[in-house]
């Protein structure tokens, strides 16, 4: 594609990240969050499930407490101070009231002006089809936006009703319309990336160093930004 993309808004000042599982973030969009927090913003995680069968080899409860340790440690490195975690069995994330009303109640709670999530696309941007758990949650995302706005919708769900999201944008989509400059978040993006040593580790990373896979991709997306390094994000119009 060699449409330009357009710079996500800046005029907001809280984003929730909604992802289903530890790395998701990490894998392009933390470079942004690191953008956004040196700038002074808010940004919290709220993760669907503790990724706990995302390491093969690794029992299901071991792999649980190793990478929610990795995932806080990665939110930390770009400044994210709040992790929360909804304990959905990772690998079946199913797209219903369950997910919506659990996230709907995030978005009240934290009141973000932001909504940040993953492809929630039948495919990836490699061709490739997409994953249940990407899918369902970020359709169920998409949902609970206006679950979270609506006083009738999940009443007990969450402190009052929030409609207060002024953009939703979808990271890793094979849509994008709009990026973040992340020149200047660059070893950010790399560290955070790196806390998840034994996810990596199991996707036969070893010691390979992600740096220059990751500043691939900035580069790949900055080709439509100016030949910026960037991160790209779908806006989803609500």
């Amino acid at each position: 594609m060699t449409d330009k993309l357009t710079p996500l808004p800046e005029d907001w000042t809280r984003a929730l990240c909604v992802v289903a599982h530890p790395d998701d973030m990490e894998f392009g969009g933390a470079g942004a969050v690191a953008a956004w927090t040196a700038a002074g913003k808010t940004v919290v995680y709220l993760l669907v499930t503790r990724g706990e069968a995302g390491i093969d080899g690794m029992p299901p409860a071991e792999a649980a407490a190793v990478r929610e340790a990795e995932q806080r440690a990665g939110a930390g490195l770009v400044g994210v101070k709040e992790v929360e975690f909804l304990d959905h069995p990772d690998g079946l994330v199913e797209h219903g009231t369950a997910l919506r009303r659990d996230i709907a109640a995030a978005i009240r709670r934290h009141r973000p002006e932001l909504i940040v999530g993953y492809n929630h696309r039948d495919e990836t941007f490699t061709g490739k089809w997409n994953t249940p758990d990407h899918r369902n949650t970020g359709r169920a995302l998409l949902d609970a936006v206006g679950d979270a706005a609506n006083r009738w919708v999940f009443p007990d769900a969450g402190p009052g009703p929030w409609a207060g999201v002024k953009y939703v944008a979808m990271h890793s989509s094979p849509r994008a319309t709009h990026a973040v400059d992340v020149t200047g978040s660059v070893d950010a993006a790399v560290a955070s990336l790196e806390a998840h040593r034994e996810y990596l580790r199991g996707l036969g990373y070893g010691d390979t160093s992600v740096r220059a896979p990751l500043v691939g991709l900035y580069t790949q997306t900055g080709k439509r930004f100016g030949d910026r390094l960037a991160v790209g994000f779908e806006m989803v119009d609500r």
